[in-house]
């Protein structure tokens, strides 16, 4: 019986790649903002097209994971910054002006869902009063 161990090995390759992108991501997005998108971009593409150049099966399918790893990475830039924006993950303080705008968006939206939640809760109470004058 032969054992093949190229497609094992390149799971672990694409296993790495993966979690190498995922803290590559973060960190981009922090000193760079979603600016870091290009640089995705080109390694996606320099790969992807790399890989139609090169003869072996398994460093051609390698440069292909590591390319669509990176294109992938572009919209999870995007993500992060969602990501920042919720609290999950610490914002860049050099950074905060870029910030602002969707940040005041949010103040004035949690403000708006502040007042519909008191609003809903002072009609509970009311109608809890009613129902126990109504008991009574």
């Amino acid at each position: 019986m032969t054992l093949y161990f190229e497609g094992l090995l390149l799971g672990i390759c694409a296993f790495l790649s993966i979690g190498l992108f995922h803290p590559i991501v973060i960190k981009g997005e922090y000193y760079f903002g979603v600016r870091i998108w290009w640089a995705f971009l080109v390694v996606g593409i320099g790969c992807a097209v790399s890989a139609l150049f090169v003869e072996n099966l398994f460093f051609s399918a390698m440069l292909s994971i590591v390319g669509f790893s990176s294109l992938w990475g572009i919209g999870e830039v995007f993500h992060q910054r969602k990501r920042v924006q919720k609290g999950w993950f610490p914002m860049n303080p050099k950074r905060a002006h870029e910030y602002e705008e969707e940040l005041n968006f949010r103040f004035h939206s949690k403000k708006f869902h502040e007042r519909v939640r008191q609003a809903e809760t002072a009609a509970l109470e009311k109608a809890l009063k009613d129902k126990e004058k109504n008991n009574k």
